[in-house]
């Protein structure tokens, strides 16, 4: 808890913007809280982007409430999403941030559990030691789509520029089935620490302009650094 994870975004080497991360809190042993920020930077062509996405998952990573706020001009609209399970729905709620006004409320059927688009970073992280493909429900742009992850479990090494030195990897892939924030859809690659921490160092994906990097650039996590790859034997 208080983990704070800060990216940089770039296409084809031009710095495009940034994303945070933040773990939040956690009630008991059954549901933890995260928020996301991702900006684009000041003076960027083509690209102004200004998200704030906040998620409430269980222990077993799977959504329960997310919410998200989108820069519109001078004013943000935001979307709400409660997980029903009980009674299999979620309700989808959209208006105007810091405003009591709902402009729009749906209900939806679901047939299984649901990642959103922030607590679908977590599940990679639960799992990315697994040697498995698995299809992931997802609920994203208040629609139902799957992601498909292959976790191989391959240990790689990967440079990055906030550290001098190679860094201890395992190596995912992977589809999106639906269109999330930026236009993101189709294929996916990861690259996450070898350690207890799984934290996600290096992705590649695929958005509006193109395939972009998200490269770890600070970190917040006491007693933590992206572990070394073993030098080889010679």
């Amino acid at each position: 808890i208080g983990e704070e994870l800060t990216y940089n975004v770039s296409y084809v080497g031009f710095n495009i913007g940034r994303v945070k991360i933040k773990l939040l809190s956690r009630e008991g042993d059954s549901s933890y809280s995260a928020i996301a920020y991702m900006d684009s930077y000041k003076g960027v062509p083509l690209v102004d982007l200004h998200s704030v996405f906040e998620s409430r998952f269980d222990k077993n990573v799977f959504s329960h409430d997310f919410q998200a706020r989108d820069k519109d001009d001078d004013r943000w609209k935001l979307f709400k999403y409660r997980f029903d399970y009980s009674r299999r729905v979620v309700i989808v709620e959209e208006g105007v941030w810091q405003s009591n006004v709902v402009d729009r409320r749906d209900t939806i059927g679901l047939d299984t559990l649901y990642q959103d688009g922030l607590s679908l970073f977590f599940f990679a992280r639960k799992h990315v030691h697994d040697r498995e493909s698995v299809r992931v429900p997802v609920f994203v742009s208040e629609k139902k789509g799957n992601a498909e992850i292959n976790f191989t479990n391959i240990r790689k090494k990967e440079s990055i520029d906030a550290v001098d030195y190679p860094v201890d990897v395992v190596y995912f892939s992977g589809k999106a089935g639906f269109i999330g924030v930026f236009g993101l859809t189709g294929g996916f690659e990861g690259w996450f620490s070898n350690d207890d921490a799984r934290v996600p160092i290096l992705a590649k994906m695929k958005v509006i302009i193109g395939n972009i990097r998200i490269e770890l650039m600070e970190w917040k996590r006491p007693g933590w650094s992206p572990p070394r790859y073993p030098e080889e034997r010679r």
